[in-house]
C-alpha cells in the first residue's frame, strides 16, 4: 500500500470476504476510555426501579477508572421524571477505583440517576506539579502550562467565568516568584473555577438508573384487618360500615395506621360455601366475601347490607380523622352471579361441554368463584382497562391502599401497566401484593411495581430461620425491591405455633413481627389469642371468611395494651421503621433470638425474644459496644422500652432471663454514658 493510498479499516480474508473481527477499528474508537460499572443500588441493570421513601437518602456507588494515571472527576446527576432539570454533584473517592454520592429525595414519584465521568485535564496537571514541586524539580515548564490552561479555560467559558480566570492569568503574567505562581495554580479557588471550564475530555455516561420513591407509610405502617360485617353484637345480625365506627377509636389506640376490608361487594348465591368451608350453604349463611358479584352488582359495587356507598363514604372520613387510612381487597375472580358472566361471557374460560372452568387448587374446589382469562380473544384490552377502572374508581372514593388477592397467579404485565397507570395519577396509591409463592415470584412482584408483599415470616419460627430470613431481606435483590409486611396471621393463616402456646405465644409472634420489620399486621382476633383450629390444619375453626362472628374485644386475657405499647415504641424509635439494619448479635441460647438496629443518634434499640412460650430461658449475651466505638469494658446506660426502667450496664458480657409468664421479651435502647 503506498502513503496515498486510504486506510483499510477491514482485513480481507483471502477469499475476499471480511474477516470474522471481533471489533472494527472505528467501532474501537467509539469507546470509552472512562469505564463505569457495578454502579449500586440497581435492579436488573436498571430495568425496574429501587424502592425509596420520600426524605430518605440515597447513596449510590459505583466503580470508575480509566487507563494510565490520569485524575478522573465523577458525579452524580439526578433528577425526578417529569422535570428536565437535573441536579448535580461531585462523588467521593473511597479508594481502589470505588466512588460514592448521595442525595434526598424530597418528592414521591419517579426519580432517575445517572453517573457521569471524565479525564479531569487540569486536576491531572495540579497532581502532577505538586509531586514535583514538593520533591524539588524545576517545574518552569509545568508553570508555563498551567498559564495556558487558565487560557484555554477562558476562552471555552461564557462571561462571569471567563473574566474571573482572566484575572489570574494577568495575575500570572506579572512575574510572581515561582512558589507563589505554585500556590496559586493549585489553590482550591483555581481548581473549582477551572472544574466549571473543563471541556470533560473522554466523557463517558453510565445508563440512567430508575428510582421509585414512594410516601412513609409505604415502609412504615402498621395493618389491622376486620370483617365489617361482623362488628355486631348479634350473629344473626349482619355488621354495617356505620357499626365500624365505634371500633375506630380502640383500632387508634392500640397504634395501627391501616384498616383493612376484605372485599366489600355483593356475594355471590350459586354454590354459596357455608360455615367452615361447606360446600352447600344454609338459609341465612352470608357466603364468603371472595366470591363477588351478583345481580347487585361486582367489583365497583357495595354489598347492600354492609350500607350505601354515602355511608362508605364517611367511614373513610372518619378513619381519617383518627390517622386511619381505609385499605380495600383487589381480588380478580368473581362469582358465578357476577354481571360479567352475562354482558362479556368472552373474558372467561369454558369446558367443552359448555360449563364455566371454576377456580381449583386439588383437592381443595372453589365452585363458588370463576376466574377471568386475561388473554382472551375479547379480554385484550376491554378486561385490562375495566379492571383499571374499578381501581380507579375506589381511588376516586378516597381509597389509598389495596391488598391485591393471589396476585401471582395473573399476569406481570398486567401488574406492570395497571399499577404504573394508577401511579402516574396518583402516586400516593398503595400496593399489597398477597403473594406465598416462589422466592423469585415474590420479587419480581416487587420488581413490576408492588409497594409491599406478604412474606414467609409466618412459618419461620427457629432462631436459625429467623436469623436467615430477616438477614436475606435485608440485603440485595430483595433490599432494593421488596417491602416485606409481617402478618402475624390471616383468615386464612392460623398457624400452627398459636394454636397451643397461649397468650404468650401471640405476644412472641407480634413482638418478633413489630420489631423486625417496618410494615406488619394482624387479622381481629389476635388481639384476643383466638387460636381455635381445624383439627390438624392451619386453618380456623369457624373462620369468619363463611360467617358473622361477633367478638368481646375487652374479654380476660387479651394483649391489647401490650400491642399498643409495641406500636408506640416503633412510632419512637426510628430504627423499628424498617426491616433493613438488622443485626443479630451473640446470645448463647438457641431459643432466644437476639437482634439490634441502629438509631439516626447513634442509640440501638436491642430486641430479645424468647422462642419458648412455656418455659424461663436464660442466657449470656454481648452488647455491639464495638458499633459505639467503645472498649468492652465500658459503661452504657439501658433503658426498658416497655415500662421506662433504665440502668447501667457495665461490660460486653451481659445475663438475661425471660419468663413468659410476664412478658416473652426484652426490648432496650443502649446509649453511651454521658
Amino acid at each position: 500500500m503506498t502513503r496515498n493510498e486510504p486506510f483499510e479499516t477491514e482485513r480481507m480474508a483471502a477469499d475476499d470476504t471480511p474477516a470474522d473481527d471481533p471489533l472494527s477499528l472505528s467501532q474501537a474508537l467509539l469507546l470509552p476510555r472512562v469505564v463505569i460499572e457495578n454502579t449500586s443500588p440497581v435492579i436488573d441493570a436498571g430495568a425496574f426501579p429501587v424502592k425509596t421513601e420520600v426524605g430518605r437518602t440515597v447513596t449510590v456507588a459505583s466503580t470508575v477508572y480509566a487507563d494510565g494515571h490520569d485524575v478522573l472527576a465523577v458525579t452524580l446527576n439526578w433528577r425526578q421524571a417529569h422535570s428536565r432539570r437535573w441536579h448535580s454533584l461531585p462523588m467521593r473517592f473511597l479508594g481502589n477505583d470505588r466512588w460514592e454520592g448521595d442525595f434526598r429525595v424530597a418528592e414521591v414519584g419517579r426519580h432517575l440517576f445517572v453517573i457521569e465521568a471524565w479525564i479531569d485535564a487540569y486536576g491531572t496537571y495540579c497532581h502532577d506539579l505538586e509531586k514535583k514541586f514538593v520533591a524539588g524539580v524545576d517545574v518552569t515548564l509545568e508553570r508555563e502550562e498551567g498559564r495556558l490552561h487558565l487560557e484555554h479555560g477562558a476562552e471555552r467559558s461564557g462571561n462571569a467565568l471567563r473574566e474571573q480566570l482572566a484575572t489570574l492569568v494577568k495575575r500570572l503574567r506579572k512575574g510572581l516568584p515561582a512558589a507563589a505562581e505554585v500556590e496559586l495554580l493549585l489553590a482550591q479557588d483555581t481548581r473549582a473555577l477551572m472544574a466549571q471550564a473543563d471541556p470533560r475530555g473522554y466523557l463517558s455516561r453510565s445508563p440512567e438508573f430508575p428510582l421509585e420513591v414512594e410516601r412513609e407509610r409505604a415502609a412504615f405502617a402498621s395493618w389491622y384487618e376486620l370483617f365489617p360485617r361482623s362488628i355486631t353484637d348479634d350473629p344473626q345480625r349482619h355488621g354495617t360500615f356505620n357499626d365500624v365506627h365505634a371500633r375506630l377509636p380502640m383500632i387508634r389506640d392500640m397504634g395501627f395506621d391501616v384498616l383493612y376490608f376484605p372485599p366489600i361487594h355483593p356475594i355471590g348465591r350459586q354454590f354459596r360455601k357455608g360455615r367452615n368451608n361447606a360446600l352447600s350453604a344454609e338459609e341465612g349463611d352470608p357466603g364468603s366475601p371472595y366470591a363477588i358479584g351478583s345481580d347487585e352488582g361486582g367489583h365497583e359495587a357495595i354489598h347492600p347490607q354492609l350500607g350505601s356507598r354515602e355511608d362508605f363514604r364517611r367511614l373513610v372520613a372518619a378513619a381519617a380523622e383518627h390517622g386511619l387510612e381505609i385499605a380495600l381487597d383487589f381480588a380478580i375472580q368473581c362469582s358465578q352471579d357476577h354481571p360479567w358472566l352475562t354482558a362479556h361471557p368472552g373474558w372467561f374460560s369454558w369446558r367443552p361441554d359448555g360449563s364455566i372452568r371454576y377456580a381449583e387448587n386439588p383437592p381443595k374446589k372453589y365452585q363458588d368463584i370463576v376466574n377471568v382469562d386475561f388473554y382472551a380473544a375479547d379480554a385484550v384490552p376491554a378486561l385490562w382497562l375495566t379492571l383499571r377502572d374499578v381501581v380507579q374508581g375506589w381511588v376516586d372514593e378516597g381509597v389509598k391502599q389495596f391488598r391485591v388477592d393471589n396476585p401471582h397467579t395473573k399476569p406481570l404485565p398486567f401488574w406492570q401497566w395497571l399499577i404504573a397507570d394508577i401511579r402516574s395519577r396518583h402516586p400516593e396509591v398503595i400496593f399489597l401484593a398477597e403473594a406465598f409463592t416462589r422466592p423469585a415470584m415474590m420479587a419480581r412482584l416487587g420488581k413490576v411495581g408492588y409497594t409491599q408483599s406478604y412474606t414467609y415470616f409466618t412459618w419461620r419460627n427457629t432462631k436459625a430461620e429467623i436469623q436467615e430470613y430477616f438477614t436475606t431481606l435485608d440485603q440485595p435483590p430483595w433490599s432494593l425491591c421488596y417491602r416485606p409486611n409481617f402478618f402475624v396471621n390471616t383468615p386464612d393463616i392460623n398457624p400452627y405455633f398459636l394454636h397451643h402456646s397461649g397468650r404468650a405465644g401471640f405476644l412472641i409472634r407480634a413482638a418478633l413481627a413489630s420489631m423486625g420489620s417496618g410494615l406488619w399486621g394482624m387479622y381481629s382476633g389476635f388481639e384476643l389469642c383466638e387460636s381455635a383450629p381445624i383439627p390438624g390444619k392451619e386453618e380456623y375453626l369457624d373462620s369468619e371468611k363463611y360467617q358473622i362472628r361477633p367478638r368481646d374485644f375487652t374479654q380476660p386475657g387479651n394483649i391489647i395494651a401490650e400491642i399498643a405499647q409495641l406500636n408506640r415504641i416503633r412510632r419512637q424509635q426510628p430504627a423499628l421503621q424498617s426491616h433493613l439494619g438488622v443485626r443479630f448479635y451473640n446470645c448463647w441460647n438457641d431459643n432466644i433470638v437476639y437482634f439490634g438496629k441502629r438509631n439516626p443518634d447513634d442509640s440501638y434499640v436491642l430486641v430479645a425474644i424468647s422462642l419458648d412460650p412455656h418455659n424461663a430461658q436464660e442466657a449470656h449475651f454481648e452488647l455491639p459496644l464495638w458499633e459505639l466505638g467503645l472498649d468492652d469494658n465500658a459503661v452504657t446506660r439501658g433503658e426498658d422500652l416497655m415500662n421506662g426502667h433504665r440502668w447501667a450496664w457495665h461490660g460486653k458480657t451481659q445475663w438475661m432471663r425471660i419468663e413468659p409468664w410476664h412478658l416473652p421479651f426484652g426490648i432496650w435502647r443502649l446509649d453511651r454514658a454521658h
